[in-house]
């Protein structure tokens, strides 16, 4: 007897599933980055990023209209131009997912090393290795109710973070609330452009819903409206967040740690507390996008497997947890390895490589399905998508070339394995 995926996920596990992937606190890591890089307009990156991530997330739920699969952008673009375009898009968007996880656990063992200095960051990295793969092994039920009280509580961190800079604001008043929009003293296209195609990153990881529409009761309105409301969700809150943030401390050009400039930004606002509260936040975040980013991988690898783009070894549900249990362990040590072979900051540029490329092969797969092959064509159909390619193509182009040469050659290697299944199919049909 095959075992199936089962559809048991409703509109609210999806939410909180995107939510938790992508983080109610996705730009605090980016805070210091992106407010130095835009000049100190940072919110207004955010909102343009915004717009094109969920045009972006309109093509996503479009597609899983019409193809309803665990596969996410592999199976979309494999139906719209064919199983070799879908295998090099669903093995650019195997590489985020793969890579996503890996950043996480470097993310997450630095930032326990410093809570239990004793303990080594290798021997965390097995540690979190180890507990993304069990719980992820379980039913996705369970995955599920992980992930709504993630949710529940970076948003209460968040609240709290909000509280306090509020305070903080109009007890030092006064301000210019309208600086971080628009400051006339700094202000540049070039470098608002240069912020709002980092700004993106916050933002990724929404995509991931779509690979769940084996698992959601109705998925063809569903996965839409999730995965939408997601993007609007946290571009709003992300926009909160940053401008909280820009108020509280102005001067972009003076973070003691630009990386971690949110954290002493928050710190300002809230004290010693506040600051240490952050910090164990943006852990248990990092844990929550690693985990759900394992599960989007098992679940490409296993669209794949079924459709023998990949072995079929890869196709396999566990029969108790409906889980494709074998991608998952084989993700699980994936990370593990690389954690030790690539730093966070390739790792997260590999992962852009590979997200923004699938994301503009769905806009594009989008493109053909509502406006060329429509007899009762709208213009609608065609600038939505177009506008969101174009979009995710200058951010693709934007990536450091070291990351371009590496997610190269992991586009080469895929073709050079798609080519040899083939022929060795069709010499053994032949």
């Amino acid at each position: 007897m095959k075992t199936e995926l089962r559809r048991v996920l409703r509109l609210r596990d999806l939410i909180f599933y995107g939510i938790v992937m992508i983080q109610p606190t996705a730009p605090m890591p980016l805070f210091g980055v992106a407010s130095q890089e835009a000049r100190g307009h940072v919110v207004t990156t955010v909102l343009l990023a915004m717009v094109g991530m969920a045009l972006t997330a309109v093509s996503y739920g479009k597609m899983a209209r019409v193809y309803p699969s665990a596969g996410s952008s592999y199976a979309y673009i494999r139906g719209e131009f064919g199983p070799t375009a879908g295998f090099v898009a669903g093995w650019a968007i195997l590489l985020d997912y793969i890579i996503n996880p890996l950043i996480c656990i470097v993310w997450c063992s630095a930032a326990a090393v410093n809570f239990f200095p004793a303990i080594p960051a290798g021997a965390w990295k097995i540690i979190f290795a180890v507990v993304f793969t069990l719980l992820n092994l379980r039913a996705i039920e369970a995955s599920s109710r992980t992930n709504t009280w993630l949710a529940i509580a970076m948003s209460a961190v968040v609240a709290w973070t909000l509280g306090s800079m509020a305070k903080y604001v109009f007890a030092t008043g006064p301000h210019d609330f309208l600086k971080p929009f628009y400051d006339p003293a700094t202000f540049s296209w070039t470098a608002v452009s240069t912020g709002t195609a980092l700004a993106a990153l916050t933002y990724i990881g929404f995509d991931n819903i779509s690979t769940l529409s084996e698992e959601t009761i109705d998925a063809e309105k569903n996965i839409l409206r999730a995965t939408v409301l997601v993007c609007l969700i946290t571009g709003v809150l992300a926009a909160i967040e940053v401008y909280a943030g820009q108020l509280v401390w102005p001067d972009f050009s003076k973070y003691p740690d630009v990386d971690t400039a949110y954290v002493y930004v928050a710190g300002r606002a809230g004290g010693l507390l506040l600051f240490n509260v952050i910090n164990a936040t943006l852990l248990v975040a990092n844990a929550g996008s690693g985990m759900g980013a394992q599960l989007g991988a098992a679940r490409v690898m296993y669209g794949m497997g079924r459709d023998n783009a990949l072995p079929r070894w890869f196709g396999y549900v566990h029969p108790s947890t409906a889980i494709p249990s074998r991608n998952v362990i084989l993700c699980g040590a994936i990370a593990l390895a690389g954690a030790w072979a690539m730093t966070y900051q390739l790792g997260a540029e590999l992962l852009n490589f590979g997200a923004f490329l699938a994301f503009s092969g769905v806009n594009a797969a989008c493109f053909q399905r509502d406006f060329l092959k429509k007899q009762d064509r709208r213009w609608i159909d065609a600038v939505m998508p177009l506008l969101a390619l174009a979009v995710c193509l200058y951010i693709w182009a934007s990536l450091r070339w070291q990351a371009k040469l590496a997610g190269a050659v992991w586009v080469v290697a895929g073709l050079v394995y798609w080519i040899s299944i083939r022929r060795s199919l069709r010499s053994r049909f032949s």
